[in-house]
């Protein structure tokens, strides 16, 4: 098989037979062979009898419907995991990562890139607050992380059959494919389009703590930075609190008013504490982490499948 599309969906009833009417089409002209796998998180809308019912129109659609919902990026990881094409494109249903720009991810991929990325030149129907978390994100992933995620790029991308078989080796509980593909390398390059509003509803993506998760998802998994923050936190701290004693002792000895009292006690107290508790919560992160992948729990359970998928 030539291609494979891996679509996580979660709720969205209204986009996929839009989606379906728009792809079919292009990868019909543009692929030899291809299979288009729904990636689901139980949906309440009942989007997996819809996709149920295109997979017996059209063969090629095929879905993994999971036990409870694993998230986004599970979703994803899953679907490549299961996916048999000797390329696949990772794409949103909304229709915001644009079908007609298949055509032309192929055509690179064809030149020998293993990688091909779509970059955003805008963000239509995006909120400010979104796009500067999005646009701090970016700036602090890269400069502290140790791999260089390209910016402006999301998850949807085209990923060789190479890259994926060696995503296969990376079973992380945190799975973060913008970063997995990085590390893995490759020849990569970008095409650039002009991302639409959404086909139909609202998102199910949390402009703060979605944004934040991904941050930390991406700065936690793939470097040290924030350790090693708390580290200069904690040398900062140490080293003004000497200065500032040094100079209380000073002021002691040559009999100089120096103001000590309540309110200076209680600056410093909640200083060094908050210093303290912030340097355990990052700590705490990596710890977290550690034990998630300590423990080896499975990352999806698939509770059944849609059309002819293969899940040994």
């Amino acid at each position: 098989m030539e291609l494979s599309i891996i679509v996580p969906v979660y709720n969205e009833k209204g986009n996929v037979e839009e989606f379906m009417r728009r792809i079919v089409p292009i990868l019909s002209a543009n692929t030899s062979s291809y299979e288009i796998i729904f990636a689901i998180d139980p949906s309440t809308d009942g989007t997996e009898k819809i996709i149920a019912s295109l997979a017996q129109q059209n063969s090629n659609v095929k879905g993994l419907v999971f036990s409870r919902r694993f998230g986004q990026p599970t979703a994803t990881l899953a679907g490549l995991e299961h996916c048999k094409g000797n390329s696949a494109i990772v794409m949103d249903v909304d229709l915001q990562d644009p079908p007609e720009l298949i055509p032309e991810m192929l055509e690179k991929w064809r030149e020998g890139f293993e990688v091909v990325c779509a970059k955003r030149r805008n963000r239509d129907g995006e909120t400010l607050v979104k796009l500067v978390v999005s646009k701090i994100g970016y700036a602090v992933i890269n400069r502290f992380s140790e791999v260089k995620i390209p910016r402006d790029t999301g998850d949807f991308r085209l990923i060789d059959r190479k890259v994926i078989n060696q995503l296969k080796r990376f079973p992380e509980a945190h799975g973060f494919l913008r970063g997995l593909v990085a590390l893995v390398g490759y020849r990569q390059t970008e095409v650039t389009f002009d991302r639409p509003s959404r086909f139909s509803g609202k998102g199910n993506y949390n402009q703060w703590v979605g944004s934040l998760r991904i941050g930390f998802n991406g700065i936690v998994g793939f470097s040290s930075a924030l350790l090693n923050l708390a580290t200069v936190a904690g040398l900062l701290a140490a080293f003004f609190s000497f200065i500032f004693g040094s100079i209380y002792v000073f002021a002691q000895i040559v009999g100089a008013d120096f103001p000590v009292g309540n309110p200076t006690i209680v600056f410093l107290v909640l200083l060094i504490g908050g210093i303290q508790l912030i340097c355990l919560g990052i700590i705490g992160q990596y710890i977290g982490r550690t034990y998630d992948e300590v423990k080896r729990r499975p990352r999806f359970i698939v509770s059944e499948t849609i059309g002819d998928l293969d899940t040994k």
